[in-house]
């Protein structure tokens, strides 16, 4: 099993698309990375963690924050990635995060034929 860490945020029907893959797909740990309105209204089952950022702020902030919840969280030297909510803020700010903690990414969505890396 993996970890997955995926937006949650604006785009809509995005919060369908993450919660099918938390509820379809069997993982270790996952991440969710959203605001205080996503972290009060999105229905997380036990594997979750919410990462509550705000999105105002700056990329490198941002970053720096998403790369300080994540340290020491993460046994592997991979991670299974979904960016299909979020802006492209928030995308690059966990980029950066991952590969600073010298991460490697897959990066995963929801299709017709199912999950599936993309």
């Amino acid at each position: 099993m993996t970890t997955l860490i995926t937006n949650l945020s604006t785009g809509k029907g995005t919060w369908g698309h993450v919660g099918r893959l938390i509820e379809d797909q069997s993982f270790e740990k996952i991440f969710i990375i959203t605001n205080e309105y996503g972290k009060e209204n999105f229905n997380k089952n036990d594997k979750c963690e919410f990462i509550t950022i705000d999105p105002n702020k700056g990329l490198k902030e941002l970053r720096d924050e998403i790369q300080s919840s994540l340290k020491n969280k993460i046994s592997d030297t991979e991670v299974t990635v979904n960016f299909i909510s979020g802006t492209g803020k928030e995308h690059m700010a966990l980029i950066s995060a991952l590969l600073k903690l010298g991460m490697g990414i897959r990066l995963i969505a929801l299709t017709k034929e199912g999950i599936e890396e993309i």
